[in-house]
């Protein structure tokens, strides 16, 4: 990556490198929260030159550090400070609302010497939509700035009638503040001696103070990694003998920490960084479901929050209806004065339904019925939004279109606007029915029917079964492909099939909507030539008309996009297909940087020698992150099913893995812990621990 970024809760922090915020970067660099640029410039120089950069290490995601030098100084012949001589370490973190940034300060020149580092601080409190270029608007000015011995404020009145307050402040006094926020402490350092001082700056909004007042940053930092701590405590312990896997989900485990944030109904995961550090509706939901079989009280945050902004009403400029699950939520000053409409925007076709699915597999994980009982007002209103709103028309189907000015266009995953695309190399036309979503509501409704049947209100559960079985016919008459022994994308505003070969079927295996027969034809084809690339399944197939291997959408390779697909077969017994895309995916992570798997990546042939990086892929970003835990599902061939007291196992190795522990996996009440072993070519389970008191049947 080409910056740093650090994030807690609701702030995150994006620099250079070197742990600069430039002004008028390309990246947008800057210290954010509420979708507002509280710090656009934080610049540090010494004897007002910018410090040689020797390395700069972003692995740790609660920590970020960085080691400079100053570089040669003279002046007028006489020697300032020979290069090399006075190391400088840059550690940052951010710990209930306050970044933290301590300098440390060491001479290595055989000498006393005498430098001065100089700070540059301003704040502009652009939304973010105005500093990536997506939004002008009306908005508010900058009121001034204001020092003090302790502090130094600038201050923002936003046309949303919020003041804003970036607020800098020091455990080591300046020895000069200039008003335009320079800063100066001079040093005077003996050979060997190390001096430190702490900066903390913390964005304030309508001067409260309550969840970021600074405390020692040795405190802070000593808390915040007890929080990580913590976090790797409720996971199960996983070890395997191929490294590369093992270091794709520490690394995956890890990311989902960072990404983490509470609005108020408990964690949940953010989209991603650095730009989708908010609610999304499917990002989130489909990231909560990845995490539950190590953390399904993500699951649980996920859904509160998804039921606290569901929707109300008819509102076109948000394309917002009664019932449905929000897609994005903003929190800036565009968003707040309307100028915008992510307050939330509900230009969502699928979150709807995959809400529905999140609470169905979080009661079979956790048998947690009680959640269901308190979320039901909301999850009859979903079912109402898919029969009332979500199909348009009555044909079954549930489709989109945009009714938003400032809107998306195509509201599945695959959002851009080239992504549904004829063969004939013609974009489709709303309204439009996706492949994936059609599962994803006959998966929704089967599962709310176990719900409606544990709860004793068997009438609404036959009612359901009836409408998903109405589906699954339907959806095999319209979208099966026989020509092509696979499913179309989607049907477009006629009702006519977009036939291009694409991944979006994949998603349907998890359904439990496909015929053995057929299932195995969709998965067939995803790990055939022309849909994997070595390195995964590629959004389209090679050789179709919108087919790019650099495209966001049509060709290039989405490590979640696998991860749904890959759940699905290893539900149904794919164990070779399942094997393929597992493999692929593990080789193409450890090309990436800190063994993580990127947001998405080019579409290229395994052949060409490497993975090929997408330009302005997020990194981390919570599906992508996600995925190596549905590997490790997916390896184990784990579902529980706790309403009926039993566990499904169907288990299997890569060729290149000889074993598997995961321990104190939990399932209901208690957890289970489940080793897998090689033995003459052939996969052994040992059950090492079982206190759910379920029965584990093994496929």
């Amino acid at each position: 990556m080409d910056y740093l970024v650090i994030k807690e809760n609701d702030l995150f922090l994006l620099s250079e490198p070197n742990g600069d915020i430039t002004q008028n970067h390309s990246y947008g660099l800057g210290l954010y929260t509420k979708d507002t640029r509280f710090l656009s410039k934080m610049e540090l120089k010494i004897n007002g030159e910018k410090p040689v950069l020797l390395s700069s290490d972003g692995s740790a995601n609660q920590v970020s550090r960085v080691l400079l030098t100053n570089p040669h100084m003279e002046r007028d012949g006489e020697l300032i400070l020979w290069r090399e001589s006075v190391q400088i370490e840059r550690e940052r973190f951010i710990y209930e609302g306050v970044l933290y940034e301590t300098i440390y300060l060491t001479n290595y020149y055989p000498k006393a010497v005498k430098f001065t580092i100089d700070l540059a601080f301003d704040a502009d409190f652009k939304d973010m939509f105005i500093v990536r270029g997506f939004q002008k608007g009306n908005v508010g000015a900058k009121t001034g700035q204001v020092y003090d011995e302790n502090s130094y404020e600038l201050n923002y009145s936003g046309s949303d009638d919020l003041e804003r307050t970036t607020r800098i402040s020091w455990d080591k006094s300046p020895d000069e503040v200039k008003e335009n926020g320079d800063f100066a402490y001079n040093f005077e350092l003996e050979h060997s001696q190390e001096q430190a001082f702490t900066i903390m700056v913390q964005p304030v909004i309508n001067g409260s103070y309550e969840i970021g007042i600074p405390i020692p940053a040795n405190e802070a930092l000593e808390k915040l990694t007890d929080s990580y701590s913590e976090w790797n405590r409720q996971a199960p312990l996983m070890k395997t003998d191929l490294t590369p896997l093992q270091q794709l989900v520490d690394r995956g485990w890890s990311d989902l920490r960072v990404l983490m944030t509470d609005i108020g109904h408990g964690g949940f995961p953010v989209a991603g960084l650095p730009w989708f550090g908010v609610p999304f509706g499917r990002d989130s939901l489909i990231a909560a479901l990845q995490m539950l079989s190590f953390n399904p009280e993500a699951a649980k945050g996920t859904l509160k929050t998804m039921a606290s902004t569901q929707g109300t009403k008819v509102d076109p400029w948000r394309d917002e209806q009664p019932g449905k699950i929000m897609h994005e939520m903003r929190f800036g000053e565009l968003a707040n004065t309307d100028q915008v409409p992510f307050t939330p925007y509900y230009g969502t076709i699928d979150a709807t339904p995959l809400y529905l699915i999140l609470l169905t597999e979080y009661v079979r994980w956790t048998g947690d019925l009680q959640l269901a009982e308190e979320l039901m007002d909301s999850v009859v209103k979903a079912l109402t939004w898919i029969d009332e709103f979500g199909d348009r028309d009555g044909d079954l189907f549930v489709e989109y279109h945009q009714e938003s000015s400032n809107g998306i266009a195509n509201q599945g995953w695959k959002d851009s606007g080239d992504s549904i695309v004829h063969r004939s190399g013609e974009y489709a036309e709303t309204p439009i029915a996706l492949a994936e979503v059609q599962g994803y509501v006959y998966q929704a409704k089967t599962g709310v029917a176990d719900l409606f049947e544990a709860l004793d209100l068997k009438d609404k559960a036959a009612a359901l079964r009836t409408q998903a079985e109405e589906l699954k016919q339907e959806f095999e008459n319209k979208f099966w492909m026989e020509e092509h022994q696979f499913y179309a994308i989607a049907l477009d505003r006629d009702k006519k099939q977009v036939g291009t070969i694409t991944s979006n079927p994949g998603h349907v295996l998890f359904s439990g909507m496909l015929e053995e027969e057929r299932a195995k034809a969709v998965a067939d084809m995803l790990t055939s030539e022309k849909m994997f690339s070595g390195f995964g399944i590629r959004t389209m197939g090679e050789g179709e008309a919108g087919y790019n291997p650099m495209s966001y959408h049509d060709g290039s390779i989405w490590p979640h996009d696998n991860s749904m697909t890959l759940i699905g077969m290893s539900k149904l017994n794919q164990h070779e297909q399942a094997k393929t895309v597992i493999s692929g995916l593990i080789k193409a992570a450890s090309q990436f940087e800190y063994e993580r798997l990127p947001e998405l990546f080019c579409g290229y042939s395994s052949s060409i020698g490497k993975a090929v990086k997408y330009p302005v892929a997020c990194s981390p970003q919570a599906w992508a992150a996600g995925t190596p835990l549905i590997i490790i599902q997916s390896l184990l061939g784990l579902f529980p099913d706790s309403l009926n007291k039993r566990i499904y196992l169907n288990p299997v190795l890569l060729e290149e893995m000889n074993e598997l522990l995961v321990s104190r996996i939990r399932v209901g009440k208690g957890h289970v812990s489940i080793r897998l072993v090689k033995e003459e070519g052939k996969t052994k389970t040992a059950i090492i621990e079982n206190t759910t008191g379920f029965e584990i049947i093994q496929k």
